[in-house]
């Protein structure tokens, strides 16, 4: 019986390829499911046999470990040489989306604490 080993809903293109091969090396039998014409069905790897579960499943682990690690130590040689986008930066580059989602966090907290400031106004 088939059990499922990786979702891939939002991963990147790369990952997935990375999973599929490291299985494939393994000699681990899988099969893929789409997300289906309209995109609600769930995108997954799965492994055919169930006594290759917790193989697969240890391989994906040690796999996002590695791939982990590596992106920490991309991003942080990205913030020592300066090429990691600043706060600024990102909302410099797009201003309108950024002053939207503040006013929408300000409606949020308005909406939030107007019914206790009429509260307290009433009493």
């Amino acid at each position: 019986m088939s059990a499922l080993l990786f979702k891939l809903r939002n991963v990147p293109d790369d990952e997935a390829d990375d999973i599929r091969s490291l299985m494939h090396e393994h000699a681990i039998e899988i099969y893929e499911t789409s997300a289906g014409n309209w995109g609600i069905s769930m995108p997954a790897i799965w492994v055919q046999h169930n006594e290759d579960l917790p193989k697969a499943k240890e391989l994906v682990k040690t796999y996002q470990q590695e791939r982990a690690r590596t992106a920490r130590e991309t991003y942080n040689e990205d913030l020592r040489s300066g090429r990691a986008p600043s706060l600024w930066q990102s909302v410099s580059k797009r201003p309108l989306a950024s002053l939207a989602i503040v006013l929408f966090c300000l409606f949020v907290l308005y909406v939030m604490i107007s019914p206790f400031i009429r509260l307290a106004a009433t009493s």
